[in-house]
C-alpha cells in the first residue's frame, strides 16, 4: 500500500508538471498575440483543460492497458515509468525546449516494462491482430504523421485566410481574430486537457489493476475498497477528478520558459495566425482523442505555429531554434526509455 501511495503522488507530480509543461501549448499563441494578458490566458487555460478532462477516457485505455503486455507490469515499473517521465519533462523545461510529456510518460513505461520483461521485447504491444491498438499505430505512426499534418493544416488554413482576406484592413483583421482566437484558444485548452490529462489517468489505472493482482490492497478497510481494480474498462471518477485538478493547477502555474520559445522566439503572431494555428492544432487532438491515440499536444500545436509561419514565406520561420526543437522530439522516447529502463532496475535491486 505504501507503495501505491507513492506511485500516486508521483503521478500526481507528473501531471502538475505536465500541466505548467505544457501550459505554453494552449496560451503561447493567444499571449504572444497580446489578444489576452499572461494572467488571462492562465485561468483560461486552467479552467478549459480541467473541462477537456472530462471528455473521455479513450486515450486513458490506451495507455493504461494497450501498450506493453500488463502480466509483466509491477508497482515499481509504473513508478519507473513516472520518474523517467518527469524526469525528462524538468530537463526540457529548463532549457526552454518544447518537448512531448506524452512521449516522455510512454517512453518510460516502455522502457521500465522492458527491463521487468529481463529484455524481452515481447512484452511491447506493437499492434493488435485487428491494428488498431498498440504502440505502431497509437504512437509510432502518429509521432511521425501528426507534426505533418499539423505543418500541412496550418499553412492551408492561413493559406485560406491569406486568400479571403486580402481585401481587408489590417486593423479590421486584429479587431475580428482578436476575439476569435479567444475561442479557439478555448477549443485549444479543451483539447489539451481531453488529451494529456487522460495520459496520467492511464498510468494511475494500471498501478491500481497492478496492486490488486500483486495482493497490495488485500487488508485494507471497507472505506478504502473502491482501490481495488481488476479492469482497465472504467476510469474511476475519483481518477479523472484528481487528474483533471491536478493538470489544471499545474497549468495556472504557468510555463514561461516555454512560452517564451513557442510564442516569441519561433515566428512573430498576429491573431489571425494565432487563431489559424490554434484551430489546426486543436481539431487534430481532439479527433485524436477520440480514437484514443496518445498525441503529442507539443508536437501538434509547434507543428501548425510553424505551417502558420512558413505560409507567409519560409525565412518567417527560425528554423534553427526549429531544429533544436526537433531534436527533443527524436530524442524523447529513447532517451526515456533508457530512463525508465535503469530506473527499473534500481528500484527492484532495491527491493521495490
Amino acid at each position: 500500500m505504501t507503495l501505491f501511495l507513492i506511485v500516486l503522488l508521483a503521478a500526481l507530480v507528473f501531471e502538475y508538471i505536465n500541466g505548467f509543461h505544457d501550459a505554453a501549448n494552449a496560451i503561447a499563441t493567444v499571449v504572444s498575440t497580446k489578444v489576452l494578458t499572461p494572467r488571462q490566458a492562465i485561468l483560461m487555460a486552467a479552467a478549459t483543460n480541467l473541462l477537456g478532462a472530462y471528455l473521455g477516457t479513450a486515450v486513458a485505455k490506451t495507455v493504461g492497458g494497450g501498450l506493453v503486455d500488463t502480466h509483466f507490469v509491477t508497482l515499481p515499473t509504473v513508478l519507473a515509468a513516472l520518474i523517467a517521465g518527469i524526469g525528462w519533462n524538468l530537463f526540457t523545461w529548463w532549457l526552454g525546449l518544447p518537448s512531448s510529456s506524452s512521449h516522455a510518460l510512454i517512453g518510460g513505461l516502455c522502457g521500465a516494462a522492458l527491463a521487468s520483461a529481463h529484455g524481452d521485447w515481447s512484452v511491447l504491444k506493437w499492434s493488435f491482430k485487428n491494428g488498431t491498438d498498440g504502440l505502431w499505430p497509437k504512437v509510432v505512426l502518429p509521432m511521425v504523421s501528426s507534426p505533418v499534418a499539423g505543418f500541412i493544416g496550418g499553412a492551408i488554413l492561413m493559406a485560406l485566410l491569406y486568400i479571403i482576406l486580402r481585401k481587408v484592413s489590417p486593423s479590421l483583421i486584429n479587431r475580428i481574430f482578436g476575439k476569435l482566437q479567444l475561442a479557439s484558444a478555448c477549443w485549444m485548452g479543451v483539447s489539451h486537457g481531453t488529451s494529456d490529462a487522460q495520459k496520467t489517468m492511464g498510468i494511475i489505472v494500471l498501478a491500481l489493476v497492478t496492486g490488486t493482482h500483486d495482493g497490495a490492497f488485500d487488508h485494507l478497510p471497507s472505506w478504502l475498497q473502491f482501490l481495488r481494480t481488476d479492469t482497465f474498462g472504467e476510469i474511476p471518477v475519483w481518477v479523472i477528478t484528481s487528474c483533471a485538478l491536478t493538470m489544471a493547477a499545474g497549468t495556472a502555474g504557468g510555463g514561461w520558459r516555454i512560452i517564451k520559445t513557442m510564442g516569441h522566439k519561433m515566428v512573430k503572431l498576429q491573431p489571425v495566425h494565432g487563431f489559424a494555428a490554434e484551430t489546426t492544432a486543436a481539431s487534430i487532438l481532439f479527433g485524436a482523442a477520440h480514437f484514443g491515440i496518445p498525441l503529442s499536444t507539443t508536437h501538434v500545436i509547434s507543428t501548425s505555429i510553424m505551417g502558420v509561419g512558413a505560409s507567409k514565406r519560409l525565412s518567417a520561420v527560425k528554423w534553427g531554434l526549429v531544429s533544436r526543437i526537433v531534436w527533443a522530439w527524436i530524442l524523447t522516447l529513447p532517451i526515456t526509455g533508457l530512463l525508465g529502463y535503469v530506473c527499473c532496475k534500481a528500484l527492484n535491486a532495491l527491493g521495490g
